[in-house]
């Protein structure tokens, strides 16, 4: 298994028909995905076509991700946990300016993300809502929303089969109210036996 350490993130193709698993070694700690198509880097993992098409915003096994062409790109096929978010944007040095001024600034998923997925051709502005593996994001009746910790535990893990050819960008989560305050690794591997 790879491993990608706490607050770091990394990028890798993926190609169709190939699993991805994503595996929390310690729990409660959050990873956030990004797909492209790999032929296309303009072709990019989609919350509103996902939520459109699947109607549901708690995607867990069974569940597509598509892209913002309406196309398939990743399809849950195993899911120990099925609390995931996606509705909020990768944590970024705004954010922690913003929800964490008496902490020290950290460039938080999106830098993690600019930088793992530059040498793909992938600039900032092509970054979109990540789903977030692990999670907690409930929504109250009234709308609102409120971020607690991953009920994720040592070892839960998701399958995503690759839909098409990808370019994956994935982090090990930086914000301390998504991780419970707390930081650990990621794990993934491609194909798990």
């Amino acid at each position: 298994m790879n491993v990608i350490p706490p607050r770091s993130g990394t990028a890798f193709r993926l190609d169709a028909g190939q699993t991805l698993r994503v595996t929390d070694p310690g729990g409660t700690q959050v990873a956030d995905l990004l797909a492209y198509s790999a032929d296309d880097v303009g072709e990019v993992i989609s919350n509103g076509r996902t939520f459109d098409y699947e109607e549901t915003i708690a995607l867990t096994t069974g569940h597509v991700l598509y892209s913002n062409r309406s196309n398939p790109m990743l399809e849950i096929t195993h899911d120990t946990v099925g609390r995931h978010d996606f509705l909020l944007t990768p944590c970024s040095k705004a954010t922690f300016r913003h929800f964490y001024p008496d902490k020290p600034v950290h460039r938080g998923c999106f830098g993690n993300l600019a930088e793992a997925l530059a040498p793909f051709g992938i600039g900032e502005d092509a970054i979109p809502t990540a789903f977030n593996v692990f999670m907690n994001v409930p929504v109250a009746q009234d709308g609102s929303l409120q971020v607690l910790p991953p009920p994720s535990r040592a070892g839960d893990h998701i399958d995503l089969l690759a839909r098409m050819d990808c370019i994956i960008g994935l982090t090990a989560c930086s914000a301390y109210a998504s991780n419970g305050g707390d930081f650990g690794p990621i794990g993934y591997e491609i194909d798990p036996a």
